[in-house]
């Protein structure tokens, strides 16, 4: 079934006095996506939140949330948008309670749903057992969850997040990204920036990449996999006591990585993938040794970013 698109940006473009933040940006994000927002520093990521969530309002082109225009839909979008800065700023001397009813009444939460939505949003993050606790007394992983919290505390239909993994440990990190995950569930649409390229990978449905304020590529991560033919590796894991075998003649082999209970086998560019799968399979099996497992390794996403990147800096 097909995504209905929820947010576009038409022709954005920004600059700062002779810098260029944003140049000529069209970007689509369907309903329901997590999209993972990623670039250099400076490349364009933060000043096109900054866009979104109204903190700049002097730029060039359009915006449009679910075919209306931002100007027009700008009261309504708002109560219905979570946003997390790279920095939230919490009087450390409040408490967790005290801080989220702040942010509450400010996002426009109704006072009688506000204690409702404070322990909600903090048992969704995890933080339902320190609601008394000051906030000089929270680890610096929970005031990145408090932070979370409180974008989520007006039940947001768009959740923007600038770097919401930083300072996370990994157990966190699974936590946060399971977070989101549930809130997708509930038909909320996420954009996030991150420098934590495998996080996003793991988890984003749909992932940009921007450089000098231009849009390189927007796809899936599978697509991303796809779009470059980085290296054809196979790795094939053998038996304890069996050792790789160091020379398997095959023409569609460029070479071989010998490891103790491994080998990665590197595939000629102009070979066809598929047909020099079966050929070392039955190499293999004419050899009668035991696999353990047999993979084709694909490119990350951080070796696709690197080479995109690469080349638009030529």
């Amino acid at each position: 079934m097909s995504k209905t698109s929820y947010l576009e940006f038409q022709n954005i473009t920004k600059s700062y006095k002779k810098n260029i933040a944003l140049d000529d940006l069209n970007l689509k994000i369907n309903k329901g996506d997590i999209f993972g927002y990623i670039g250099p520093n400076g490349a364009g990521k933060t000043t096109t939140i900054k866009i979104l969530v109204g903190l700049i309002t002097e730029f060039q082109g359009k915006i449009l949330i679910d075919n209306i225009p931002l100007e027009h839909a700008k009261q309504g979008l708002y109560q219905d948008l979570g946003y997390l800065p790279q920095e939230v700023g919490f009087q450390e001397w409040r408490t967790v309670e005290h801080a989220l009813k702040t942010f509450g009444k400010l996002s426009g939460v109704n006072s009688n749903t506000l204690e409702d939505r404070i322990n909600d949003s903090l048992k969704l993050v995890g933080l339902l057992d320190v609601k008394k606790r000051k906030i000089k007394h929270l680890s610096g992983g929970m005031i990145q969850k408090l932070r979370l919290s409180q974008a989520i505390i007006n039940n947001p239909k768009l959740l923007v997040l600038d770097e919401p993994l930083s300072g996370l440990d990994p157990s966190s990190r699974f936590q946060v990204k399971k977070m989101i995950k549930e809130l997708v569930k509930q038909d909320v649409t996420v954009i996030f920036s991150s420098h934590i390229l495998s996080d996003v990978e793991d988890f984003a449905t749909n992932i940009g990449i921007i450089n000098k304020g231009r849009l390189l590529k927007i796809g899936t991560p599978t697509e991303f996999e796809n779009y470059y033919d980085i290296g054809k590796i196979i790795e094939i894991k053998y038996d304890e006591g069996i050792s790789p075998l160091p020379d398997i003649d095959l023409d569609c082999i460029q070479n071989i990585d010998i490891g103790k209970i491994k080998q990665k086998i590197h595939i000629k560019p102009n070979s066809d993938l598929d047909l020099s799968i079966s050929e070392i399979l039955k190499f293999i099996i004419a050899k009668k040794l035991k696999v353990r497992s047999f993979n084709v390794l694909r490119p990350s996403l951080e070796e696709v970013y690197l080479k995109l990147v690469e080349e638009d800096d030529k």
